[in-house]
């Protein structure tokens, strides 16, 4: 075995798990989750069956991480910030059959207790704000936040917020990595 795992935690028979993965105290892992390489799974985490996690995801405190969910690498997933699966559950109706995926795009950061509504796709290196609830498709580098949560600007690779406007087409450069960005109409792509 070359993952670590806490003696509280339970990886069930059958999970794939990636060489360098850490998964701590009292953290649920079913049997057909696939995890990659070099990530960190912190304590209460839960782990469905259908369920896709990438390389060098970091999962905080109290996640639970529910079937027809697809973390791409690089994704940071804040302290108690929640996953659903079904659109509109009721106790009595069983809608099993009803799940929706959600797909977290690489370098995503989603903040503490923000809410991601099942069946939108969250862009390479958004940001959602601390207590965001997302319910539609969020662009690549965007920067949500609110109930309903509503782009507010953009955030570059390296995690900081670029000076540039919600729609336009202008170039501008991250302080801190020198890395360019170029915006066209309502979409941003790091050009260099």
């Amino acid at each position: 075995m070359d993952y670590t795992v806490h003696e509280t935690a339970i990886v069930d028979t059958g999970a794939q798990i990636g060489a360098g993965t850490h998964i701590w105290h009292w953290v649920h892992v079913c049997s057909s989750a696939r995890i990659g390489s070099r990530c960190s799974l912190g304590q209460n985490v839960f782990v469905g069956n259908d369920v896709v996690i990438g390389n060098n995801v970091k999962i905080q405190n109290g996640v639970s991480v529910y079937d027809a969910v697809t973390i791409e690498d690089d994704v940071f997933c804040g302290p108690s910030m929640v996953f659903t699966n079904v659109y509109n559950p009721r106790s009595a109706v069983s809608r099993k059959n009803e799940y929706r995926k959600t797909v977290v795009k690489r370098g995503a950061t989603l903040g503490a207790n923000c809410t991601i509504v099942c069946g939108v796709t969250i862009g390479k290196y958004a940001f959602i704000g601390a207590g965001a609830v997302i319910n539609k498709d969020v662009p690549d580098y965007a920067l949500m936040v609110g109930v309903p949560a509503k782009q507010i600007g953009w955030m570059s690779e390296y995690g900081e917020r670029l000076d540039l406007p919600l729609i336009g087409e202008v170039t501008t450069t991250c302080q801190k990595t020198r890395k360019t960005y170029t915006l066209k109409s309502s979409q941003l792509t790091c050009t260099s």
